[in-house]
């Protein structure tokens, strides 16, 4: 399999000579462009299986190249960004970014970021799917936790299916309500912190302290692999 490309698209030449270094020392391509429109032009021209987006650039919002790129681009986009203020980050979210990293950030953090962004965007829809205790077989609508099959509803299946499919990928709350109940919900917040609350009784050793459902405090939740964060 051939090494993952990454489209830097970040002004400062400081933070391209770092994630440069970090990125193909852990056997990624790496493609830089300093600006918005050298960043669409290298994107279309020479498609990347990840992206990382600063919101900060100088002829552009990265907000608004995120929703040009959205339009065909599918694979994994990652923003980078000094603004960590909730609405930011739910503004990113909520148009299509995968995840969010604020600057200054740690080298190992955002590459467990990349490869579990990856990893999510290589999943099969029907490709049954493992990870860790966990097995999900799409085809049968079957959840297994250490070979012993869990019994979830309708509404608990669907919400880990959406979960699993967008691994390591930050989704906001009003994004989940409306995919798993319909846009007359997203204001609704109670329907999901029950079922968030149910899901992890069943699949987590301690729902108390999960490991597979994050919650991003007044942002979303974030599925993971375990044994792949750091």
């Amino acid at each position: 399999m051939k090494n993952p490309e990454i489209l830097v698209i970040d002004d400062e030449k400081q933070i391209q000579k770092l994630l440069a270094i970090t990125l193909q020392t852990n056997d990624y391509k790496v493609n830089s462009a300093f600006t918005a429109k050298e960043g669409l032009i290298l994107a279309k021209n020479h498609i990347p299986d990840l992206i990382l987006l600063d919101i900060g650039l100088p002829d552009k919002s990265g907000h608004e190249v995120l929703k040009e790129l959205r339009v065909w681009y599918t694979k994994p986009i990652i923003i980078l960004s000094v603004n960590n203020a909730e609405e930011d980050i739910v503004r990113a979210l909520d148009n299509g970014a995968n995840d969010y990293l604020a600057k200054p950030f740690r080298s190992g953090e955002l590459i467990a970021r990349i490869r579990s962004s990856l990893r999510g965007s290589f999943l099969s829809d029907s490709k049954p799917s493992c990870i860790n205790e966990l097995e999900i077989n799409f085809d049968l609508r079957v959840v297994k936790k250490n070979n012993t099959p869990i019994k979830l509803t309708a509404t608990e299946y669907n919400l880990l299916t959406l979960f699993v499919k967008n691994e390591g990928r930050v989704l906001t709350h009003q994004y989940l309500l409306r995919e798993i109940w319909g846009p007359g919900y997203i204001e609704q917040s109670q329907y999901l912190r029950v079922f968030i609350a149910q899901l992890r009784k069943k699949i987590e050793t301690e729902p108390n302290h999960p490991e597979y459902i994050l919650t991003e405090s007044g942002v979303g939740y974030r599925f993971v692999d375990k044994e792949q964060t750091l």
